[in-house]
């Protein structure tokens, strides 16, 4: 009998539990009467996983007195997203990136295209197709795989010539990111892309007076790239203040003034904080939180515009995949992390590797004393980060081997190739803080999802990444 009545208790709160019935058994009366938004605004950031938000949380907790939060935490619809690809379990950025802006999964490597190598459209597209406005924003280049799923079919995402021939026949109204790569063949021959932009009407802005610009030249359609000579990887990190450079709220920015002056009926917005990415593959915990702060100060744009258009407004934030498997918790702290010293960190670590690699190619004379005072500066060791005798004796040993006997070798990542007394000296680091890593690559863990706005409530619950594109064509080109 006590079995028969704990049975039936068991199958009565399963039954009415809301988060096991799948999305596709809601009555179609509530579909009905969900609200159709006019302006989505769909952010991306690349490789963050739960990790780096709990960190980039921790930190403003813990350096702000409870005062500051991320605007994207202070959302009223929080889930959590699984990110597999059709060919693994730890997905890369143009498989989950194809799956967030589609719908449908893939293979690794693949961009645009299901996992038989069929074209498949974005939402973006289609939304474009039905008279909205389209802007893409990355803070990489906007021939990566993330903004490129949005347009683009390839089976190779390094196809960067032809992803960004598909950028300039897009139509899309404004795309902005650090600069293209196929402007030259990989023979080192220069391509036609610039002619085929050109071609398709699209005026390119370059920098922060081309940004600046965008809200007073006619042009229709608009790519913004970094200044001339720029780095084409990326607009550079957030925690190395390099002037001049754009950023990821100002390119935000300048996408929104122009779709509300040519598209203000309805415009989709997608958003990258691809920084994220490249620095979590380098296992820099202080630069990531630096990028996760930045890339939310980019949703305040839209949340700014949110709060004056409520009714029609959807924001949605989520991430592609987890970089690095960054834990709050590491080495021999137990319980304790010390997330104020984060702030003593001044310099990236893919910048102080170009540092060491730029002192071996000048082959000055560089002491340990001169190392140390550096360190100091830009990273708060031996002051603010206490290094004792033993750490700082092995980290003599590396100096010695990697400047002075030529015998230390880089660690490769996706992005960048580090001098390995760099390596030590940011694993130091990491470590004071208290932050940890598993990998310099992806993970298979979940990510967050956090929405607010018109619709927002549909993205309640674990989602897969397929999911998010098939919605919004139901709240919008679907919408009864």
């Amino acid at each position: 009998m006590i079995k028969h009545i704990l049975t039936l208790s068991i199958a009565a709160t399963i039954a009415i539990t809301p988060a096991m019935a799948a999305p596709e058994a809601a009555p179609k009366k509530i579909r009905a009467i969900m609200p159709e938004p006019k302006y989505i605004f769909y952010f991306i950031g690349d490789g963050m996983g739960m990790g780096p938000v709990m960190g980039a949380l921790d930190y403003l907790r813990l350096t702000h007195n409870n005062s500051e939060q991320l605007t994207m935490s202070t959302f009223p619809v929080g889930s959590i997203l699984t990110t597999y690809s059709a060919s693994t379990p730890i997905t890369d950025s143009a498989a989950a990136g194809t799956a967030l802006s589609t719908g449908s999964k893939t293979r690794n490597g693949m961009l645009g295209m299901n996992a038989d190598t069929i074209p498949v459209n974005s939402i973006a597209r289609q939304l474009k197709d039905s008279g909205w406005g389209v802007g893409i924003v990355t803070s990489v280049a906007p021939d990566d795989a993330t903004p490129g799923a949005f347009y683009a079919h390839v089976p190779n995402r390094s196809m960067y010539y032809e992803i960004g021939r598909q950028a300039a026949t897009s139509g899309y109204d404004f795309i902005a990111g650090a600069d293209f790569r196929g402007y030259k063949d990989k023979n080192g021959k220069d391509t036609d892309l610039l002619q085929v932009i050109a071609d398709n009407e699209v005026r390119i802005l370059r920098g922060r007076d081309g940004a600046d610009s965008v809200s007073i030249v006619s042009d229709k359609k608009i790519i913004l790239l970094g200044p001339d000579g720029c780095y084409p990887w990326n607009i550079g990190y957030t925690i190395d203040s390099i002037p001049d450079n754009l950023t990821l709220p100002l390119m935000t920015e300048a996408c929104l003034k122009h779709l509300e002056r040519n598209t203000p009926e309805r415009f989709f917005m997608m958003v990258e904080g691809g920084n994220i990415d490249h620095a979590l593959h380098g296992n820099d915990g202080p630069a990531s939180i630096k990028e996760i702060i930045n890339f939310d100060e980019a949703i305040k744009v839209a949340y700014n515009f949110y709060r004056a258009h409520p009714q029609e407004t959807l924001i949605i934030v989520t991430a592609d995949h987890d970089t690095g498997g960054m834990s709050v918790g590491a080495g021999r702290h137990g319980y304790k992390a010390n997330f104020p010293l984060v702030d003593y960190q001044r310099i990236s670590k893919e910048e102080f590797s170009e540092y060491c690699k730029s002192l071996l190619k000048s082959r000055r004379t560089y002491t340990w004393e001169d190392m140390k005072e550096y360190l100091t500066d830009r990273l708060g060791l031996f002051t603010h980060i206490p290094v004792t005798e033993q750490q700082e004796q092995t980290l003599k040993d590396k100096f010695d081997q990697t400047f002075i006997q030529l015998q230390s070798s880089d660690q490769k990542t996706l992005y960048a190739s580090f001098n390995a007394f760099a390596v030590d000296v940011f694993n130091l680091v990491n470590n004071a803080i208290s932050l940890g890593f598993t990998t310099t690559s992806h993970t298979g863990n979940p990510v967050p999802l956090f929405a607010i706005g018109a619709g927002s409530q549909r993205f309640n619950g674990l989602h897969d990444n397929t999911d998010i594109a098939p919605i919004l064509r139901e709240l919008t080109i679907q919408h009864p």
